[in-house]
């Protein structure tokens, strides 16, 4: 009747075992290291945020094709940062969608104004 070997169906559903949790920790580092100099979150509401990050990304990794591996402020990695800079870039990206998504009147104008 039975066999002996479990079943799990698991078929089309995301694989979390992909994910390199020593990324993520890094991340957390960084969004702790944020939370203590500045506020919880506070990443969140910044003005022209996606600009900025995507400004202090690029400062990162500049720092690492100078060859500096570590940032002397935090002491944690520049990639960490970078990926800390991808993510909330790419949560304000999101969260614009969801603003046009719910109705929202206006035209997406880009992040620099420019109308897209």
């Amino acid at each position: 009747m039975g066999t002996d070997k479990g079943v799990k169906l698991d078929t089309g559903k995301l694989r979390w075992d992909l994910l390199p949790l020593d990324l993520v920790e890094g991340i957390v580092e960084v969004l702790t290291f944020g939370a203590n100099k500045y506020t919880d979150n506070g990443w969140q509401s910044v003005e022209n945020g996606y600009d900025r990050y995507k400004a202090a990304f690029f400062r990162h990794l500049l720092e690492i094709e100078k060859g500096n591996l570590i940032d002397t402020e935090s002491g944690l990695s520049h990639s960490d940062h970078m990926l800390t800079n991808a993510l909330f870039m790419s949560y304000m990206v999101k969260d614009e969608i969801a603003t046009l998504s719910h109705g929202a009147e206006h035209e997406y104008q880009g992040w620099g104004g420019d109308s897209v």
